[in-house]
């Protein structure tokens, strides 16, 4: 005979639902209960049968805590419910409110463009692959690609696989060579694997683009998307490679592109424009002073600061409360002055030459460039004085500024952070001559300063066990890697051993840098992690660190407030995050820097709450700044040039206030208008009520743990379980390489061999299929049996006596979508209860069913009582079988409107959506309450 999907069949000794794949001679089968990691396939020749699931027994009593173990176990098992969001039930993150807001756009698109410009710690990766994931859900997309910086690379791979569920592969140059290996023919690494983390930078090269474009996935995500786009000033440039693939990549007009980025504007207006014309080419020229264009925008477009969302729709999100800043100033030793002040007058006889335009401008970048090293360190210094200038490989003074501005400026949205932290050089001569001899004797009295003549990591160390003392763990930030190499030594050696230090910087490969972090922050006692702008954009450091100190001073706002967002943002669980900002009193370079850009950039954003990017002529502005120190004497006796470049920097800032203001006063240009809370609100109660909540998998496990006589201890993190006591059933179905006992904790991420308390987490998984199975096998033992489908209690939360039944339905779902229609099979269960008799009942609200769940006993009920109560219940339910099948037909039509209302900008996709329920729903459990004796009854 033939099945149909959503058909119960018994086979091979248990029974499975029937799923849409399936043919007339071989069934594709998930067992009752099961996830998709347990779906087979079947010949109807191996002896497959139809199955009716058998009702509850009078003789399978449990106790009070059997309803809830039962109806969580059936939750927490789902992984293919019949809500409008299709991937939560497969993920391992809970997430906010605020976070299904771009889902909730992408899913009214038929073809998904989204720009997510949410601040800095807010969490745009999960929003990201929350959307990516969805789609490959339901079918909309058949493959992924992330393109990312590489240092970001094993982060994403971490996230997607730890909290989505999505094995993807890297694309890096460390790895194409491994992947190529196994390719067939002519086959591309994109066709043969359809889920990929890539490089940019190794995918934007002429040899790997053409191909990439030829075979990407139908989906890609692009994070940190503003180091993607150029204007009319970035020809040839890394930058203009990256942005010419992106937009062949928005070319093709099927294909959903999501672009992340906390930093869309970086006040330039071209280079955003650019970047809208992604979405669509004529968001490209929106006014966005218009009302009509910033609404056909906000379809696209979603950004919203922190003070948006940290109370939305009732829920906090648990950000640090205070961000406590501290300037700590200090000043060269007489050791230290004397050298600055011989390098500045050198600086300033170089700079001053009458040679071409082009030697000129080669001695402005490295003098700036050897001005800016002995700012940071002794060792940067050194090191500076002893290499060759990259300028002197220019052949036109242009270029020579081109490439100086790339090694010795700031840019923080341009060429590839990790590559940016090396020191730069400063010779431009031949070895052996006067001027060389001089910069080799600069680079013997700057080796002698390091240790106690520099009072700017005397003033570190100060500062670093003031916070160390008040509980915070930092992050120091170094502008180049020989600072870091030498600040780590010089605290190594002062913080004692309780305080483990250790530095990461652009020399260790990506996967290294992590692998560092995880060494530091597993060895017991507090830990100093010193660092380079490798580690200031995109990775997550908010788990084991509160503050940040800036040793060096970035050249550009932007860079001080990535550092700042490693530590400041969701998931921090200190209420307070600090940071410290080191400055030179008398190094003049210094106060360049705070004064024009850094401590303008803190107040605008103390007044508007968000961090207003600098305008675009800033770096022209610090240069003739940096140059007029070198130009005037040190008497600063041509007073034209000063009063030139006051004025230079007094319109920057009117410039920027200006900028400021218009940012006040239209805090809700990039608002989202299309989705409102109401909808979201309303869409978050139905999956939560379905699926439950982080809070709800935690209770459930506790609690069935404990009926199996495990021994759990509360920590601060979660608990700990012991798995000797549990049945051997569960302990063989364990992952393997458990820890006992078993620490769960209550968020991602985890040490190897614990677990996490998240629906998806392997060790979750099992206990709520052991409960579950082990709730229909009545020849168990019955101490291995924590939930059972019966039983009957007496509690003072009832008036009269109620019967609570746990049933499950299946739903037949049509999605159609651009790529065809496609058949679902899903699951959900439902708590329906009723007063008096089963022959006349008196059916409860939904909102008086939950109560129930959590009703405390308040005495005992004897046996041939109890058993008079549960036969009575079981004995009618073919009574409310009726009303049992039309609450069913009722959830089908709530589930196509909450489809349709997540949909409802896209028409297409509407206008062929079904739900339809399977006839027979299965009660699992009866449970019947009865109040205190004298009551009625």
């Amino acid at each position: 005979m033939g099945f149909a999907p959503g058909n119960l069949v018994t086979a091979r000794g248990r029974e499975w639902v029937v799923l849409p794949e399936s043919t007339d001679d071989f069934l594709v089968l998930r067992p009752i209960g099961g996830i998709d990691d347990d779906i087979a396939g079947v010949l109807i020749s191996e002896g497959v049968s139809p199955a009716s699931f058998p009702p509850p027994r009078a003789e399978d009593l449990g106790d009070h805590l059997s309803a809830s173990l039962l109806r969580n176990a059936l939750r927490i098992g789902f992984r293919s419910t019949a809500g409008p969001f299709r991937s939560l039930a497969s993920i391992a993150v809970e997430p906010r409110a605020y976070q299904l807001v771009p889902l909730m756009m992408a899913l009214r698109q038929d073809v998904v463009r989204l720009l997510i410009a949410d601040d800095v710690g807010i969490g745009k990766t999960i929003e990201a692959a929350l959307v990516a994931t969805e789609l490959l859900k339901v079918g909309d997309a058949r493959g992924l690609t992330v393109l990312c910086s590489p240092a970001l690379a094993e982060q994403w791979q971490s996230e997607l696989r730890g909290k989505f569920g999505l094995e993807a592969e890297l694309v890096l140059p460390s790895t194409v060579r491994r992947l190529e290996r196994g390719l067939i023919g002519a086959e591309s690494i994109f066709e043969r694997y359809p889920i990929t983390v890539v490089s940019t930078d190794f995918i934007k090269s002429s040899r790997r683009r053409h191909e990439f474009l030829r075979t990407c996935p139908d989906l890609v995500i692009v994070d940190e998307v503003h180091t993607c786009v150029a204007d009319s000033t970035s020809s040839g440039s890394g930058r203009t490679q990256r942005y010419e693939l992106i937009r062949d990549l928005a070319a093709e007009p099927t294909r959903h592109m999501i672009l992340a980025s906390a930093t869309p504007h970086s006040g330039k207006d071209e280079v955003f424009r650019n970047l809208l014309g992604l979405l669509k080419p004529e968001l490209a020229n929106v006014d966005l002073e218009k009302r009509a264009d910033r609404e056909e925008l906000a379809k696209y477009f979603v950004q919203r600061r922190r003070v948006d969302i940290r109370r939305y729709l009732d829920e906090d999100t648990p950000f640090p409360k205070d961000r406590l800043s501290a300037e700590v100033p200090y000043s060269l030793s007489p050791e230290y002055h004397a050298l600055f002040s011989k390098v500045l007058d050198y600086a300033r006889e170089t700079v001053r030459t009458e040679e071409g335009g082009l030697a000129r401008r080669v001695n402005w970048w490295s003098a700036l460039a050897l001005l800016r090293a002995l700012a940071s360190s002794p060792r940067a210094a050194a090191q500076t004085l002893q290499t060759r200038a990259a300028t002197v490989a220019a052949e036109t003074p242009e270029e020579a500024d081109a490439i100086g501005r790339a090694v010795v400026l700031d840019l923080a949205d341009d060429e590839a952070i990790e590559a940016a932290d090396t020191t730069p050089g400063a010779g431009t001569d031949s070895a052996g001559n006067a001027k060389s001899r001089r910069l080799q004797a600069f680079r013997a009295e700057a080796l002698k300063l390091e240790g106690k003549p520099d009072h700017k990591v005397t003033a570190l160390t100060k500062s670093v066990k003031e916070l160390l003392r008040d509980g915070f763990n930092p992050i120091v930030f170094c502008r180049f890697i020989d600072t870091a190499d030498y600040v780590a030594e010089q605290l190594g050696g002062a913080l004692g051993k309780n305080v483990t230090v250790r530095a990461v910087t652009g020399t260790l490969p990506p996967a290294e840098r992590v692998a560092r972090i995880e060494e530091l922050t597993a060895t017991p006692g507090q830990h100093v992690l010193i660092a380079t702008d490798c580690l200031s954009e995109g990775v997550n450091l908010q788990e084991n660190f509160q503050a940040v100190v800036h040793y060096d001073l970035a050249w550009n706002p932007t860079r001080h407030e990535q550092r700042e967002g490693r530590v400041d943002r969701f998931g921090q669980r200190s209420d307070t995050v600090r940071t410290v900002t080191l400055y030179g009193r008398d190094n003049q370079i210094d106060g360049i820097v705070l004064e024009v850009l850094l401590r303008k950039h803190e107040a605008i954003r103390k007044a508007t709450g968000v961090a207003v990017p600098v305008p675009d002529n800033s770096d022209a502005v610090v240069e003739a700044l940096m140059e007029g120190l070198l130009l005037r004497g040190r008497d600063a006796e041509q007073l034209g040039l000063e009063l030139d470049l006051d004025e230079k920097r007094d319109a920057l800032h009117t410039q920027w206030e200006s900028a400021a203001a218009r940012e006040r006063n239209a805090q809700t240009k990039y608002a989202q208008h299309g989705i409102k809370p109401q909808e979201v609100a309303a869409e978050l109660a139905e999956t939560r009520a379905t699926l439950g909540t982080n809070a709800d998998v935690a209770e459930f496990v506790e609690h069935a743990l404990r009926a199996l006589r495990s021994s759990v201890t509360p920590t601060n993190s979660g608990f700990t379980a012991t798995l000797s006591p549990l049945p051997l059933g569960l302990r063989d179905a364990l992952p393997p390489g458990r820890k006992d006992p078993l620490h769960f904790a209550t968020e991602l991420p985890v040490a190897r061999g614990e677990a996490v308390l998240t629906r998806t987490d392997a060790t979750v998984e099992a206990i709520a299929n052991y409960v579950l199975e082990s709730a229909l096998d009545s020849q168990l033992p019955d101490d291995q049996r924590p939930a059972r489908r019966c039983a009957v209690v007496r509690t003072k939360s009832v008036s009269t006596r109620t019967t609570l039944l746990v049933v499950r339905y299946r739903f037949h779902l049509h999605l159609p979508s651009r790529t065809g229609s496609r058949e679902l099979v899903a699951e959900d269960v439902a708590t329906l209860a009723y007063e008096g008799p089963p022959d006349k009942p008196r059916w409860l609200a939904t909102e008086k069913v939950a109560p129930l769940l959590t009703a405390k006993p308040s005495g005992n009920i004897p046996a041939p009582q109890a058993a008079q109560f549960i036969t009575r219940a079981l004995d009618g339910l073919p009574d409310v079988a009726g009303h049992l099948a039309g609450y069913g037909e009722e959830l089908a039509v709530r589930l196509r409107e909450s489809h349709r209302r997540v949909r409802r900008a896209s028409a297409e996709v509407v206008r062929g959506l079904t739900v339809t329920v399977e006839p027979g729903a299965d009660v699992l459990g009866v449970f019947v309450y009865v109040p205190p004796a004298g009551g009625a009854q």
